[in-house]
């Protein structure tokens, strides 16, 4: 009878060092049936979600959104309702100038900066792009200032694209939900973008937001108030009764976030 052949400590170092740089494929605890439901009850509750960053065209939707980044969306608006009163175009802007633009963002966090963005981001608008919002990520992502999120959120808001933006609510709701769990924005994103039924991925992305936003707060989440309190596995979770499943009020965007 033959030997049977053994290994040697080197091959199985290789072996083991190759298993370990590859990422175990990611199970979802959710079944399909479970993200149906969420999503479907998510759609009854809000059935037509709107982003709560004022804006009036494309362009100064992509300035509100490099805006936001460390900042939150009421002040946000309150410092850009004045400032997109007078400068909604590129060219504006540019004619207002890095100063007197930090004179209107100036409450918002890292205003110096998100001027000098602003300012070189409709620069590069008028000189790449005839003074027009690119509709691709890639050329979005082009801009100072503007990463995947802002480009994600630009092309669902402004041009109807069904995108998919990992802002923290997003985040901290993907995980504490071990919904779709990652370490960084771009993975729970993908995670995400296999997960979620087609018929409802146009508006997951606000749905997602809200509910972080107004239920599954950070500080603690109000699981009490939830529509999905029966399905979702997070640890944290202290109630298992899902809260009554009714429309909400139309949004008010200039209403709720000037409060």
């Amino acid at each position: 009878m033959a030997n049977p052949k053994i290994k040697s400590s080197a091959q199985t170092a290789k072996k083991s060092n190759a298993t370990a740089g590859r990422k175990p494929a990611m199970k979802s605890l959710y079944s399909k049936a479970d993200l149906e439901e969420i999503f479907r009850r998510f759609s009854i509750q809000r059935p037509e979600p709107k982003g709560e960053l004022e804006h009036v065209n494309p362009f100064t939707l992509v300035v509100a959104v490099a805006l936001s980044a460390q900042a939150t969306d009421v002040g946000v608006n309150k410092a850009t309702r004045a400032l997109f009163a007078i400068a909604d175009t590129p060219q504006k802007m540019l004619d207002l100038g890095e100063e007197r633009i930090r004179e209107y963002i100036k409450t918002i966090g890292l205003y110096r900066n998100k001027a000098k963005n602003v300012v070189a981001l409709s620069e590069k608008l008028i000189a790449d792009f005839g003074g027009e919002v690119p509709r691709t990520r890639e050329e979005l992502m082009t801009l100072p200032g503007v990463g995947r999120k802002t480009a994600n959120v630009v092309l669902s808001m402004a041009f109807g694209q069904a995108t998919l933006a990992v802002d923290t609510h997003i985040f901290r709701i993907a995980n504490r939900l071990l919904l779709a769990p990652g370490k960084t924005p771009d993975e729970v994103e993908q995670r995400l973008l296999k997960l979620i039924p087609d018929q409802y991925l146009y508006h997951a992305h606000h749905w997602l937001i809200l509910h972080g936003r107004y239920c599954c707060k950070a500080r603690k989440p109000e699981c009490e108030h939830c529509i999905i309190a029966d399905l979702c596995r997070s640890p944290e979770k202290i109630w298992d009764i899902p809260a009554p499943l009714v429309e909400l009020p139309q949004q008010n965007i200039s209403a709720e976030t000037a409060s």
